[in-house]
């Protein structure tokens, strides 16, 4: 919807009565108070419980009352609390911007097919590992089979799906393009499954623990690279508030509007392919942030402008991921839930509502 329509529908200039107060920054400032008391429990609450007042000497670079302590939050808890602020806030601007290019409402970051190919990348290696590794190294965790190997096959396979991606925006059009996402989707997933079929119990484990998600296997090395790309990226999403507005009513009105669509088209499919596919290779593939967050700025906002969507999915994004990671981690317990399966329970009844509203979908992508 374009600033001057949005204007005329919600501001309604003309209308007399008194002016309506603009809540949006003060339900901005809201969203980032509750990321911060969100973001100390996560760093608070575990299998292990530290006071806050800890939690803030800890920090600071202060003694905590156990000594311990410092070692669980800044070698575990702070690492993992950022990994899931920065991959909840990529992943729901890079479904923001998908659903917007494609003005498809489910549309999520994934539809490119750069997870299927990360996922591919990753199959190669713990599917394929050499019999020197024992399949006690494998079921234990992806850590001892080389993290940096892992990262490096996912974004690897990333890339190659984004690099075919890239080629194929040349030369076709915008829906075309996610048809062919879908279809590398299929076939590097049709891939998985045969590597899959032939491999032995204990690689296939391997492998289903990684498809699993999770934000905790992070260290301050990676985050060195994690964090710049993604900021980067998350960056260059900001720069495209204009492009993407004028793309809600469609590429012809943006061309008539001055708008280069293949130059702006390209940066959007970039920005989404980096945000989503270094997530992927660092956390595995997290579903549902994507589609559900962008619908939930939408209701909470009840706006289309990407001026107030850009840092609501940001916050709303982060928010989620931290909120999903508390609740897998089952606190006061040792037992660790499947990331992926907590997303779901989060974002699934959303699409349901975002399916069942269809009137709100028309006026948001018509």
């Amino acid at each position: 919807m374009s600033e001057m329509h949005e204007t005329a529908l919600h501001e309604r200039p003309n209308t007399p009565g008194p002016p309506r107060m603009n809540l949006r920054p003060l339900a901005l400032a809201l969203m980032l108070a509750v990321l911060v008391a969100l973001f100390a429990i996560t760093l608070s609450i575990g299998s292990v419980t530290i006071p806050l007042r800890d939690i803030g000497l800890i920090l600071a670079g202060g003694e905590p009352a156990r000594a311990t302590w410092s070692q669980i939050v800044l070698l575990f808890r702070l690492p993992k609390a950022i990994t899931a602020l920065l991959a909840g806030a990529s992943l729901a601007v890079a479904g923001l911007e998908m659903q917007t290019l494609f003005r498809n409402p489910l549309a999520d970051p994934f539809v490119l097919g750069v997870s299927s190919g990360a996922s591919l990348g990753v199959a190669l290696v713990v599917l394929t590992a050499g019999s020197t590794l024992s399949g006690a190294v494998l079921v234990s965790g992806l850590s001892l089979l080389a993290d940096l190997g892992v990262v490096a096959a996912a974004s690897l396979g990333a890339a190659l799906v984004m690099a075919l991606v890239m080629l194929a925006a040349r030369r076709v059009k915008t829906m075309t393009l996610l048809i062919l996402g879908l279809m590398f989707g299929y076939a590097t997933n049709a891939a998985v499954s045969i590597l899959l079929h032939f491999s032995i119990s204990e690689r296939i484990q391997a492998y289903i623990a990684w498809t699993f998600g999770s934000f905790g296997s992070t260290t301050w090395q990676e985050l060195r690279v994690f964090a710049p790309v993604l900021l980067l990226a998350l960056l260059v999403a900001q720069v495209m508030v204009k492009p993407l507005n004028a793309l809600l009513l469609g590429e012809s009105y943006a061309r008539s509007m001055g708008l280069n669509v293949a130059r702006a088209r390209f940066w959007l499919l970039a920005s989404t392919a980096i945000l989503s596919g270094v997530v992927t290779a660092f956390c595995g593939p997290i579903g549902f942030i994507g589609v559900a967050v962008p619908h939930m700025a939408r209701a909470v906002f009840r706006t289309s402008d990407h001026r107030v969507l850009i840092p609501a999915v940001t916050l709303l994004g982060s928010i989620t991921a931290l909120l999903a990671d508390f609740v897998a981690g089952v606190p006061g317990s040792q037992i660790v839930l499947p990331l992926n399966a907590i997303t779901a329970l989060i974002g699934a009844p959303v699409v349901v509502w975002v399916i069942l509203n269809r009137k709100g979908i028309k006026e948001t992508f018509a």
